[in-house]
């Protein structure tokens, strides 16, 4: 019974986030109604979270950005501290990140895939970053999974502090200020609004087959 009653949290746990992905926008107008100031708080910590935990890929950063400039345009979030609060949240978690692969060092490559780490999505990463090296963590910002284990590939790759600061904070900038703004401007299109979630799986989906690509280029190269 334990077990089965354990199956069925998880289902409700992934349930929920699927529903909380596909329909931020819902979720975040409720909590900015019941909640008020402390969604800031919430959105610092889910873009932290995502950057700077190498565990938690899955977190819905490019929706969750798109969404919350399209709330800043109609007045419901304050533009200018969005952007700072999660500017500053997506630069620590990427430094977070990548202390953590600059301590655990090479040990990673004898991890294997686990409840809490993608040993797929960490060699896919890493062939990436080798390949193109500083300007992935620029790149990365924009592709799901990608982005969470790319200051961490940094880190065990022994990138220095300095430089890996300069593309984190290039990287963020672009990313945050960029696509809050994008949805800043164009968020509350009827259009846009009617199609969503059609938005949100693309956004998920068009960088997610372009990493694959990549990465499966790299793979017959080196075959």
């Amino acid at each position: 019974m334990v077990g089965r009653a354990g199956i069925i949290r998880r289902m409700e746990l992934i349930t929920f986030l699927i529903d909380f992905i596909l329909h931020v926008d819902k979720h975040l107008e409720v909590f900015v109604r019941d909640y008020g100031l402390w969604v800031y708080a919430l959105l610092f910590l889910i873009i932290f979270v995502e950057t700077g935990v190498v565990v938690m890929p899955f977190l819905p950063g490019d929706s969750l950005l798109f969404v919350v400039g399209a709330m800043c345009g109609v007045g419901l979030m304050d533009y200018t501290l969005s952007v700072g609060l999660l500017l500053a949240a997506a630069v620590l978690g990427n430094q977070s990140n990548y202390t953590l692969g600059h301590y655990f060092g090479p040990r990673v490559f004898k991890w294997e895939n686990s409840r809490f780490f993608n040993k797929a999505a960490f060699d896919r990463t890493h062939h990436f970053y080798e390949r193109y090296g500083g300007i992935t963590l620029v790149a990365a910002r924009f592709m799901p999974f990608v982005r969470t284990f790319a200051p961490f590939v940094a880190g065990v790759a022994k990138m220095s502090r300095a430089r890996f600061t300069f593309f984190d904070v290039t990287g963020g900038a672009l990313w945050v200020v960029g696509i809050i703004t994008i949805g800043y401007f164009f968020g509350n299109f009827p259009w846009v609004k009617a199609h969503l979630d059609k938005i949100i799986w693309a956004m998920i989906l068009v960088p997610g087959l372009f990493v694959l690509w990549g990465a499966l280029k790299a793979r017959n190269k080196k075959a």
